[in-house]
């Protein structure tokens, strides 16, 4: 036990005398703000988009009294013009659509663009609106009252409230930005203590000491795992303050709470730890294997990757969590921290994950001592 807290000692006063390991440790985590509030400030632009940036809409036959009311009132502005001057203004950006008419069919003509599709959506109402119209003068004409036919049947509308879509896109959206942190925070203190002390040749000097190879792997895991966990935690605090800026400073998140519960914050803490963890583990795993400094980044630029997609495409893709995706390494932190953000807390699933973290770790520490008993490995 002294031998290994003699490791670790050396591993923590060497990374903290690190200037590039406290930058990985303690800078990365400062982007997360930066994302919370910039993805909330994109989700509010696009929703409150004004109707002056799409209502512009070209016309290439002269509208009724009734089309120019309904116009009117949904602020939609009317330009009319043969419909070769509506293409050609159209493409020069001066208009948003512009409508086709023959005989009774009227065609919405303009590009699969995001600035067309509120537009379409802005020409729908117009025509349900005006089609609407016509049909109650239809009936008026011909003696028969509108009521009667357009309230043949009442909708009610009873729709549960659900959590907000924004609101949980950006808290797991965070969260992945934590994996990420992590990550980018273990790759380098676990290059540095592996392929960095074969290449400075301290690590001969360390092996002639009467110390075993695995109190000196452990001490090494040990090490890289806590610095990947206070970046976990710095980035869960950064995270937290900036949700909690933004739930009182955007509209979409009006009369939602993003701050997690007192439950669902210890649970994010022990995924952070899990993931700390099993992340520190393999970088170790892989780096050891490695010459050089250079070689050992190069070797797990790919980590970084492969531990950010399987969550992030999971989370796009909506997959839900179950006792056998909570085995899945990478995939299962995502999955269990989704359902923690939604309060729904299955220890089933969380168990699951920590005994899949518990093994991968073993299995990677056992490797890794082995390779620090091979001479052809360490040099």
């Amino acid at each position: 036990m002294s031998n290994l807290g003699n490791i670790l000692k050396k591993e923590l006063r060497e990374m903290f005398r690190d200037k590039k390991s406290l930058a990985m440790m303690l800078i990365i985590p400062i982007l997360i703000p930066a994302l919370v509030i910039g993805m909330s400030a994109l989700f509010e632009s696009e929703i409150n988009k004004p109707i002056t940036d799409y209502n512009k809409i070209g016309f290439n036959y002269e509208l009724s009294t009734m089309e120019q009311d309904i116009a009117s009132n949904l602020d939609i502005e009317i330009t009319s013009g043969t419909t070769e001057e509506l293409e050609s203004m159209y493409a020069n950006g001066e208009i948003d659509l512009y409508i086709t008419k023959e005989d009774t069919t009227y065609t919405i003509n303009g590009e699969d663009n995001e600035n067309s599709t509120y537009a379409t959506s802005l020409m729908d109402t117009y025509f349900a609106t005006y089609k609407e119209a016509m049909q109650t003068n239809y009936l008026v004409t011909n003696n028969i009252d509108p009521s009667a036919v357009t309230d043949i049947i009442t909708v009610n509308k009873n729709l549960k409230e659900t959590e907000n879509f924004y609101g949980n896109y950006i808290v797991n959206y965070g969260f992945l930005f934590i994996i990420m942190a992590i990550t980018i925070s273990a790759t380098y203190p676990a290059t540095d203590t592996t392929a960095g002390e074969k290449e400075r040749g301290t690590l001969e000097t360390l092996l002639t000491f009467p110390i075993k190879s695995k109190d000196i792997i452990i001490g090494k895991f040990l090490s890289v795992s806590l610095s990947s966990i206070i970046t976990g935690i710095i980035s869960l605090i950064l995270m937290l303050i900036s949700l909690v800026y933004a739930n009182s400073s955007f509209e979409i998140y009006k009369d939602t709470r993003l701050m997690l519960s007192s439950s669902s914050l210890i649970f994010s803490i022990l995924v952070i730890i899990a993931y700390s963890l099993l992340i520190s583990g393999l970088c170790i795993a892989i780096a050891s294997k490695s010459k050089t400094f250079k070689e050992a980044q190069s070797a797990l630029t790919p980590l970084t990757f492969i531990s950010f997609f399987p969550g992030m495409i999971a989370f796009m893709a909506g997959v839900s969590s179950s006792p056998l995706l909570s085995l899945i390494p990478f995939l299962n932190f995502t999955l269990v921290f989704q359902d923690i953000v939604i309060g729904n807390i299955d220890i089933i699933n969380i168990l699951l994950m920590v005994l899949s973290t518990i093994v991968i770790i073993s299995l990677v520490l056992v490797v890794i001592i082995k390779q620090y008993k091979s001479e052809r490995v360490l040099f």
